[in-house]
Order: structure tokens, then C-alpha cells, then sequence
């Protein structure tokens, strides 16, 4: 009789963890639905509407992209020890439907305070859902893998929709509907937030635990005040992003290396481990930042943008990566099942496939008519460098929940999107090197060589990198489950 009480119970438990688990799904693909709309159009906003050059509009995206996840661990702090997840994350998308609907509307003067508060709301946003989806499963559980699989689809299935929707709105109908529209993304998650909130009441951080306390909120929202304008003010100044940027990652990982120092036996092990999975993560973003900048503008240069007689803009190629990322993430969550393997090779097997992605564009060059090239080619290095992101980027919030202490959770999470931060300004130099003075007035037969020279160069780097992951994969492997 106990035994058929303790299954009817886990049966229930399941059910209610399975239903908090699609809320969250739901409000993280709106969430994104609104950011990489906004990301996928960007750069060619910053060169077409603002008048930048190329190489300009790389290093303002650097610097944009390192703010907005070089912060997350402030977020991802409020939810676990001041305010609570769940009020944190509805007070960071509220701001970003905001923010969205600002960039709308902005010109040249005041189009950075409209990225501030894009910084801000991610900021308070990004961490605290997969910090609660975390608290769903126990240390050592392998659903967990897999649930972050599914829920790092719920983030490309809202980029997919919105990178295939907003490059048409921009070229057809102007810039400002493009950014309305990302900002509808985020009501739409404000909306589903509030319908189910009843579902995810027995899911909470410590801090969400407590009732809600007006003086706490205020000072996040006066805070967020202050952040918006001095980020905005800094934003223009490329060398001094550089400077905070290299300040606050050296910072962060200082102190994550303090913590783990501070720690015994395996919880040390595993946290250092962590830690150079955390460090390989950058390289890892630094190819990501490619897309929206080099790869993006690669495109408009050198793809042939007709397909089955239709224009193909430049910008809906990065809606191949979430494609991809939707394809493959609930094949690789059933084959974690039935091959099992550690972060570490999933990880190298990532970083591997990114090399490919990377060296195979050396080869168009061979193919090109008067400059100009096949979609296929995207296909292909979009298809590569994909999966290596759900081996790598897909999987590194399921790393830091199973290497990391739970009590750190936030935290960690958090310091895993320093990675982020810090491949922001380096991301843009590199994208960059594809972009010299006068690329826009370039002759295709012209701006190819230089491409497919700084590709190759990138993905010889990366493959460097691949290789001497492979080396130290069986001594990480051992230090993961060493007692």
C-alpha cells in the first residue's frame, strides 16, 4: 500500500515538474523571439539606416553583445539571494518589451539608450529561467541533459520565427516595424507569465520564497534607472567597453576560481573542471558573434541571393541556425540516452565540428562565378557550426548545473555568459578583418579572397583548440568522477 502511495506521488510530481517546465519553455521562446529579431537585423541597421561603416557597426555590435550577457550574473544573484527568479525574470522582460519598442522609434542620438535598456532587461531576464529548470532534477539525474536540449530548442524556435520574419518587415516595410515586432514577442511572454504563473508556485529560488518587498523592488528598478543611462553614455565609446569588459570577465573568473578554490574533493574537482569547459566556451562565442556580423555581411557580398527565383536577404541566412538547432536538439537529447557521455567530449566534439564549419568556406573560392557563390555553402557552414553549438552553448547551462554546486547555481550560470561577454569585442575584431576600408564599395571577385583568407585562418584556430581538448579529455573525464 505504501509502495502504490510513494508511485502515485512520483507519478504527480512528474506530471507538475513536466507542466513548470513548458511555462518556462514558453516565456524563454518569446524572449528570444524578441532578442535574436533584433540581433539578426542589427549590423545592417547600424550601416544602412545610421550611416556606419562596416567594421563600425561590428565593434558597436561587440560591445552591445558583450553588455548583454556580460551582466547576467547580477540577474541571475537578485534571483537566487535578493528577489526572487521568478519576479526578477517578469521584471527583466517587462523592460525589454520596453526597450524594443524604443529601438522602434530611435535615430542616431538615441538609439543607445534603447540598447541600455536591452542590457538591463537581459540582465535581469536571461539567468533565471534555466536557474529554476535546474531545480527540477537532482545532481547526477540524465533527463537533465536532455530537458536543457529541449529547452535550448524553445530559444531557436523563437529565433527561427523571428530571424525568418524581421530581415522581409526590415527591407519591406522599414526598420522600425522589424523592432515593434520583437517587442510583441515580449508581451506575448509577459502574457504567458502571468496565465500560468499558478503553475510554477511551488518552483522558487530562496530569496522567491519570502514575500514580495516593495523597498527591494524599488531599488532594482532605481538601479535599472542608472544602468540604462550609463550604459548608454558608454556604449559610443568602443576602448572603454574594452576596458569594462576585460575588468569585469578577469573579475568574475578570478572570483569563480577563488570559490572553487574554497571548495573540497569532488565539488573542487568538478568546479574546475568546469572552469576550463567555461574558458573553451569563449572560443566557442567568439565564432557564434561571426554570424550576425562577418558571415552576415559575407553574405551580402559574395551569396548569390537569388533561390528557386526569389531574393534571399542577406540577414535570413542566421535563420539556419535555429533550423538546424530545432532539427537536431530532440535527436541528440534521445542519443545522450542511449550514449551516454561526459560535458567534456560533448564539448570537444563541438568545438570540432566548428573548425569544419569555418574551414570549409576556404573552398567556394574555387567555385565562385565573378565572386559570387552558392547558398549551399551557408547551408553547409551553418548545418556545422550548429551542432557544435548544442554540443557546446546548448549544453553549457546543464554543464554548470551538473558540475556546480546547486547552491551556486544562479551564480555560475551567470559566469558562464561572461564567455559571452568577453567574445563580444573579440568577436568584432575578428569580424573586422573581413571588413577593410571600403569593403562596402568592393567588387565581389575582390571582398571573396578576404573572406574565405580570415575564415580559414579562424577555423585552423578553432581546430588548435579542438585538438588540445581532445589531449586533456581523458584527465577532465577522470577528475569529474573522482570521489
Amino acid at each position: 500500500m505504501k509502495s502504490s502511495l510513494n508511485n502515485t506521488r512520483d507519478i504527480v510530481q512528474k506530471k507538475n515538474k513536466s507542466k513548470v517546465f513548458w511555462v518556462l519553455w514558453v516565456i524563454e521562446l518569446w524572449e528570444r523571439f524578441g532578442y535574436y529579431g533584433t540581433q539578426a537585423i542589427l549590423s545592417l541597421y547600424f550601416v544602412h539606416k545610421l550611416g556606419y561603416t562596416e567594421k563600425e557597426s561590428f565593434y558597436v555590435f561587440g560591445s552591445f553583445s558583450a553588455f548583454v550577457y556580460g551582466f547576467i550574473w547580477i540577474g541571475g544573484y537578485l534571483g537566487d539571494h535578493y528577489f526572487g527568479a521568478k519576479r526578477t525574470l517578469f521584471l527583466g522582460a517587462i523592460i525589454l518589451m520596453i526597450a524594443y519598442a524604443l529601438l522602434g522609434i530611435a535615430d542616431k542620438h538615441t538609439v543607445f539608450y534603447a540598447l541600455a535598456l536591452i542590457v538591463v532587461g537581459n540582465t535581469l531576464f536571461k539567468a533565471n529561467p534555466s536557474s529554476l529548470i535546474s531545480k527540477l532534477y537532482k545532481k547526477g539525474d540524465f533527463r537533465l541533459d536532455g530537458a536543457m536540449t529541449m529547452y535550448y530548442m524553445a530559444v531557436n524556435i523563437g529565433a527561427m520565427i523571428s530571424m525568418g520574419i524581421t530581415p522581409v518587415i526590415a527591407e519591406n516595410y522599414g526598420w522600425g516595424p522589424a523592432f515593434l515586432l520583437c517587442s510583441l514577442g515580449l508581451m506575448l511572454g509577459i502574457l504567458s507569465f502571468h496565465f500560468f504563473k499558478k503553475q510554477m508556485q511551488n518552483l522558487s529560488t530562496s530569496a522567491g520564497e519570502c514575500p514580495l518587498s516593495l523597498s527591494r523592488l524599488f531599488a532594482i528598478i532605481g538601479g535599472a534607472v542608472i544602468a540604462t543611462f550609463v550604459i548608454a553614455n558608454l556604449l559610443p565609446h568602443i576602448w572603454i567597453c574594452d576596458v569594462i569588459v576585460t575588468v569585469t570577465v578577469a573579475s568574475g573568473l578570478a572570483y569563480f576560481i577563488k570559490l572553487a578554490l574554497s571548495l573540497k574533493g569532488q565539488e573542487r574537482s568538478r568546479m574546475l573542471v568546469a572552469f576550463v569547459l567555461i574558458l573553451q566556451g569563449i572560443f566557442f562565442f567568439v565564432l557564434y558573434q561571426q554570424m550576425p556580423t562577418s558571415l552576415t555581411f559575407f553574405a551580402a557580398h559574395n551569396i548569390n541571393a537569388q533561390v528557386l527565383g526569389m531574393h534571399i536577404p542577406a540577414a535570413e541566412y542566421q535563420m539556419l541556425n535555429p533550423i538546424v538547432i530545432v532539427l537536431m536538439s530532440p535527436i541528440l537529447a534521445v542519443l545522450y540516452r542511449y550514449f551516454p557521455c561526459t560535458h567534456v567530449t560533448k564539448f570537444c566534439i563541438g568545438m570540432t565540428l566548428c573548425a569544419a564549419a569555418f574551414l570549409c568556406l576556404d573552398l567556394p573560392q574555387y567555385f565562385a562565378h565573378n565572386g559570387f557563390i552558392s547558398p549551399a555553402w551557408m547551408v553547409l557552414t551553418y548545418f556545422l557550426q550548429s551542432v557544435g553549438e548544442l554540443l557546446v552553448s546548448g549544453l553549457g547551462l546543464a554543464m554548470v548545473a551538473e558540475l556546480c554546486p546547486r547552491r551556486m547555481s544562479g551564480f555560475v550560470m551567470g559566469i558562464w555568459f561572461l564567455t559571452s561577454m568577453l567574445a563580444g569585442p573579440i568577436g568584432a575584431w575578428l569580424g573586422g578583418l573581413t571588413a577593410p576600408r571600403g569593403a562596402a564599395h568592393m567588387m565581389a571577385t575582390q571582398t571573396l579572397p578576404i573572406y574565405s583568407h580570415v575564415f580559414t585562418e579562424i577555423g585552423l584556430f578553432t581546430l588548435m583548440v579542438a585538438i588540445i581538448m581532445w589531449v586533456c579529455k581523458p584527465m577532465l573525464n577522470r577528475l569529474i568522477v573522482t570521489e
